[in-house]
């Protein structure tokens, strides 16, 4: 797999270390990797304390940053 540099923008950097934290947290389903484990996913955005409204921006921007990285695995296992 070849490395490859991604400009991060500061204010989506709690995001993206987030999304780094549970990386190893894939449900795995006949076909694959089928999405995070979201209570892993929720125990760690409670971790960081956030109020209810940052919350659910948080929680959206993994779920779209989840999603890309489904289509990639699933382009590379085609």
């Amino acid at each position: 797999m070849a490395s490859q540099t991604v400009e991060v923008w500061p204010e989506n950097w709690q995001t993206v270390d987030l999304f780094i934290s549970v990386a190893t947290q894939w449900r795995i389903g006949m076909g694959g990797p089928t999405g995070l484990d979201y209570n892993v996913l929720f125990r760690m955005i409670d971790n960081l304390g956030l109020p209810s409204d940052c919350w659910k921006v948080t929680f959206d921007d993994v779920r779209v940053m989840e999603s890309a990285a489904l289509e990639s695995m699933r382009q590379a296992n085609n």
